[in-house]
């Protein structure tokens, strides 16, 4: 069965590299699965966008008769019975991502809406002391281990990861040495590395399909 990726047409130039679907592809490529990816136009909202994912956004997955969108929810379902969730710790594996995900990322964005989007310095300043109060204490439950769930990397970390990529090139994580290594650790995975290139050539063709003849 094949499954059908769908993202945007096209972003600018700041969004790429972290528009959500690279999550997808991350996994995927960690799973060694083959996929298709489509697209909807960034501007035009479609009926048929609006009736896949209602609020318009990206990504949302197709497989067989299954159409499924959030990137957390998508993650949960292509990691069941895989090795990036093992059933022994499956309980501690969506725990860990649905902190990713209502613990962490949302300090994340706080801070990225304000000093990225809005140019709002003053904004983002406000907000970043809460930031890296969290991610403090991401690190202090982190320990000493490699991963979350100690030796084994989980679509929890896969997850968690991406959610610090940000901060980590923004100066976040130069005082967190611990989860900074933890963050290298896992985009350096060569799932990662393939999963963005092949993110990145997306937009590459997106802008020759834009450019006049």
């Amino acid at each position: 069965m094949t499954l059908v990726l769908t993202t945007y047409d096209w972003v600018p130039d700041f969004p790429r590299g972290f528009v959500r679907d690279i999550r997808v592809r991350w996994l995927l490529e960690e799973l060694g699965r083959p996929y298709q990816v489509e697209t909807v136009p960034l501007r035009e909202k479609s009926p048929d966008h609006i009736a896949r994912q209602p609020f318009a956004q990206v990504p949302f997955i197709r497989e067989g008769d299954l159409t499924l969108f959030e990137s957390g929810a998508i993650l949960l379902h292509l990691s069941e019975g895989t090795v990036l969730m093992p059933d022994a710790q499956r309980p501690q594996v969506q725990q860990w991502l649905i902190a990713a995900l209502n613990s962490v990322e949302p300090f994340a964005m706080a801070w990225i809406i304000p000093k990225f989007f809005d140019k709002d310095e003053a904004g983002a300043a406000r907000r970043e002391p809460l930031l890296r109060q969290r991610l403090g204490q991401l690190q202090a439950a982190l320990g000493g281990k490699d991963w979350l769930m100690g030796d084994g990397f989980t679509v929890a970390d896969l997850l968690m990861a991406d959610i610090l990529r940000i901060p980590a090139q923004n100066g976040l994580l130069d005082d967190l040495h611990g989860l900074a290594a933890y963050a290298e650790r896992a985009t350096d995975r060569p799932a990662f590395r393939k999963a963005l290139a092949d993110h990145l050539a997306h937009w590459r063709a997106a802008d020759e399909k834009r450019s006049p003849a």
